[in-house]
Parts: C-alpha cells; sequence; structure tokens
C-alpha cells in the first residue's frame, strides 16, 4: 500500500512562510518523481512543483516561482516544499502526489495552508 503523508500546513500571517513535507517510502522516491498540487476554495487543482527522484531537477510554478522551492531530505524519506513570502493567494489545500509515467497515481491527504492577516 503506498502512502503519502503530508505535514506542516497552518495559519501564517501574509510574508511569512512555511515548510510542508511528504513522507512516504524509500522505495516511493527512488523510484518515482513526487509533486506538489494544491487546490484553493472553489478552484481547480492547479501544479505547484515537482523533484526528480534523484533531486537533481526541480521545477516549480511561474506563480510561485522565486517564493517557493522543492528539495529532499532523505535522512528523513520527505520531499519538502519550502514556502516564502506567503500571499493571501497562496491559501489552498497541499497535496503531494506521485508521479507514474506522467500521471499522478497515488495522493496524500493533503494539508491546508492559510495566509491571512
Amino acid at each position: 500500500q503506498v502512502q503519502l503523508v503530508e505535514s506542516g500546513g497552518g495559519l501564517v500571517q501574509p510574508g511569512g512562510s512555511l515548510r510542508l513535507s511528504c513522507a512516504t517510502s524509500v522505495c516511493t522516491l527512488s523510484n518515482h518523481r513526487i509533486h506538489w498540487v494544491r487546490q484553493a476554495p472553489g478552484k481547480g487543482l492547479e501544479w505547484v512543483a515537482h523533484i526528480t527522484e534523484d533531486g537533481v531537477y526541480t521545477q516549480v510554478a511561474d506563480s510561485v516561482k522565486g517564493r517557493f522551492s522543492i528539495s529532499r531530505d532523505n535522512a528523513k524519506n520527505t520531499r519538502v516544499l519550502s514556502m516564502n513570502s506567503l500571499k493571501p493567494e497562496d491559501t489552498a489545500l497541499y497535496y503531494c502526489a506521485r508521479d507514474e509515467k506522467r500521471a499522478y497515481d497515488y495522493w496524500g491527504q493533503g494539508t491546508q495552508v492559510t495566509v491571512s492577516s
């Protein structure tokens, strides 16, 4: 059974920072890209970032470029989304998802990020 577990969400003021983690098995991390996808209230899914299995290649969406980054923490078997200079429009439920041949085959339960003063 493949599981992805997100953590690290919360309430933060505009301009603040959060660090989201996606924990899963070593097997998944070694063989699959991991993506972060978000869904704002009343809106559709928006891809945010992804990282390759070896962590060499990362990419983030234009909407978060320069503020968000994705990295790996092998010691904890996690992939991390570091979010800085948060804006109210970053408020969303953030999911991590496993990439299987360019499709998301497993998702976590999501972690809520709320940016508000």
